[in-house]
């Protein structure tokens, strides 16, 4: 029960980060989005700050579990990473919001928030060095990702499917039309 209640103020947390931005994010404010009391808010959460890094904490947890379904299943971190919405699961969709939600709250004025989005950022990093022996090639990986990132944060026009496809497979070297091999 308690797991619920966490997760549905988590949840609205979110969503108000998305539709609102962090400067309109209040604790009254996410408390009745998530149906709870202020007083049940902060038991779970006793301040903003507490409440932002939970938010981080979460999507830490689940970006770990994505890294390893992904490799479990057979799919590349770059793919994973490089992916753009709509995503292929509710799980990715799910994470992906998380993400686009984390960085909207770190403003630099949360030390903790900020630390936990850079560790989640490096836990994706680290995946990307596993998988390709080149690290320019990662690091060139991991910049159009985060662009992705971006672009979605910002809400920019999205890229034509079928030419981010193709742009994808260009940069990790499986579009069989360049004749290059991957580059993992």
């Amino acid at each position: 029960m308690a797991s619920d209640t966490r997760d549905r103020i988590l949840d609205s947390l979110e969503r108000l980060l998305l539709e609102q931005g962090l400067a309109h994010v209040t604790l009254e404010a996410v408390a009745a989005d998530a149906g709870v009391s202020k007083g049940g808010l902060l038991y779970h959460f006793p301040s903003k700050e507490v409440l932002l890094a939970g938010m981080v904490r979460r999507l830490g947890e689940r970006s770990d579990q994505q890294l390893a379904d992904a490799v479990a299943s057979g799919r590349t971190v770059s793919e994973i990473y490089l992916q753009y919405p709509p995503v292929e699961s509710a799980d990715e969709m799910t994470l992906y919001r998380s993400m686009l939600a984390a960085m909207r709250s770190a403003d630099g004025q949360h030390d903790e928030v900020q630390q936990s989005v850079a560790d989640v950022m490096r836990s994706w990093d680290d995946g990307l060095l596993a998988e390709i022996d080149d690290p320019v090639q990662a690091e060139i990986v991991r910049l159009v990702g985060d662009g992705i990132y971006l672009a979605a944060l910002l809400g920019l026009p999205q890229t034509d499917p079928d030419l981010h496809r193709r742009v994808v497979n260009r940069l990790l070297g499986t579009d069989p039309a360049d004749g290059q091999t991957p580059a993992t």
